[in-house]
C-alpha cells in the first residue's frame, strides 16, 4: 500500500456541515461518525459532534475532519493550508467554484508567474485552499 498524506480539519459544532459541504464540491462517500455512536461523549455538548468524518472521492481524494470538543481551546484554519492541484483546468475551476462559494478569495484564480494557473481562497469554514492548475504544455 503506499504512504498516504490526508487533511484533517478541525472544526467547531459544524463539522457535519462542512463535510456535507466537501462533498457537494468534489463529490465521493462521505463516512460520519459522533461521540455518542462510539459512547465518547463525556461533555453532553459533544453527543451529537462529528468524532471522525472521512471523505474519499472518485478521483482518489481523502478528506478527513472532525468537531473539537467543547471543552477544547480551538482556532479555525489554524496553521496549515490544503493544496488542490492537477493539469484538469474544468474539474479543478469547478472545485474552485465551490469552494469560494459563501467563503472569500485571497488571490483570484489567474495565471501565475511560474506558468500555471493558480488562486487561493478561505472556504465558508475557515479553511485556506489554493488550487494549482498546471500549464499543459508544462505537464
Amino acid at each position: 500500500m503506499p504512504l498516504l498524506l490526508n487533511p484533517y480539519i478541525s472544526f467547531r459544532d459544524n463539522a457535519r456541515e462542512a463535510m456535507e459541504f466537501y462533498r457537494s464540491v468534489f463529490g465521493g462517500d462521505l463516512q460520519i461518525m459522533t461521540y455518542a455512536d462510539l459512547h465518547l461523549d463525556q461533555d453532553p455538548r459533544d453527543s451529537e459532534h462529528v468524532l471522525n468524518a472521512q471523505l474519499t472521492t472518485e478521483r482518489g481524494l481523502v478528506i478527513m475532519g472532525a468537531d473539537t470538543p467543547a471543552a477544547q481551546p480551538f482556532t479555525p484554519g489554524g496553521a496549515i493550508s490544503v493544496a488542490l492541484s492537477g493539469d484538469d483546468a474544468d474539474e479543478l475551476r469547478r472545485c474552485w467554484d465551490g469552494l469560494v462559494e459563501g467563503g472569500s478569495i485571497m488571490m483570484p484564480l489567474a495565471k501565475a508567474p511560474w506558468g500555471d494557473t493558480f488562486g487561493g481562497c478561505v472556504d465558508r469554514f475557515g479553511t485556506t485552499w489554493f488550487v494549482n492548475i498546471m500549464d499543459s504544455a508544462r505537464s
